[in-house]
């Protein structure tokens, strides 16, 4: 049911990617927001190619258009106007133009004997892992070693924390889901993780929401979008000297 991977249109080594020179606008977002439900990977990623062309940056495209037209999706499914498969679908396509654009885009990397190790993972048994792996480019590109997760269950997320030292665990809520949920799993990523000052960060529709819940949980902080995750992140893990490479 889901559309075969992207492989037809992969942005072309050595083209050079938007370094914040331009805006997204909101009339740039009411024109891109439906088009996931109708057009191909490909064929968003043509229509994305013309916002790096304009100089945008590579985290605008992400937060400012992208991730708008998912939340768009969101909105249609609440009311009715289109069903799961066609959020699923075209969040798939988001993903998939997410990824590529990721893929020809410079990142920072810091020093590799202190790399600071992040996970990124939608709340165990969600199946949307758009905004997990929105977080987790960002970070990536901000010389973080970060890994994501997809639609994993509670025994997969748990494992990964216990076998591997993390700095930062990131959770996103898409669902409406109770402060004691969340809780249960916070509890128990920190009672198996191998890094024992972990911090744990929450975010996601639900979150934004209703904020508070992150910290009745006992997470360490929440944020509205992947910017912000990084903001409090690196205040909360520490920074470190970065330098551009290319990616890819």
């Amino acid at each position: 049911m889901i559309p075969q991977l992207l492989v037809a249109h992969r942005m072309r080594p050595g083209r050079a990617p938007g370094i914040g020179g331009g805006v997204i606008t909101p009339e740039d977002v009411a024109r891109f927001s439906p088009l996931p439900l109708t057009l191909q990977a490909d064929e968003l990623l043509v229509h994305v190619e013309e916002y790096v062309a304009r100089g945008i940056g590579i985290e605008a495209i992400f937060v400012d258009l992208l991730a708008p037209a998912a939340r768009r999706l969101g909105v249609l499914w609440e009311e009715d106007l289109c069903d799961f498969l066609d959020v699923t679908i075209g969040l798939w396509r988001l993903q998939e133009v997410m990824r590529e654009i990721a893929w020809g885009s410079p990142i920072i990397t810091g020093p590799i004997s202190a790399p600071r190790r992040a996970l990124f993972s939608p709340m165990p048994g969600e199946q949307h892992s758009f905004g997990a792996t929105m977080v987790h480019e960002v970070f990536v590109r901000a010389a973080w070693d970060s890994e994501v997760l997809v639609a994993p269950d509670m025994r997969q997320l748990v494992a990964k924390v216990a076998n591997k030292s993390y700095d930062l665990v990131g959770l996103t809520v898409s669902c409406e889901i109770t402060t004691d949920s969340l809780s249960r799993t916070i509890k128990a990523i920190r009672s198996v993780s191998m890094c024992q000052d972990v911090s744990i960060l929450v975010g996601g529709h639900a979150v934004n929401a209703n904020p508070v819940m992150a910290l009745e949980a006992g997470a360490d902080g929440s944020a509205v979008d992947a910017p912000g995750a990084l903001a409090l992140a690196n205040r909360l893990v520490g920074a470190a000297t970065h330098r551009i490479v290319n990616a890819g």
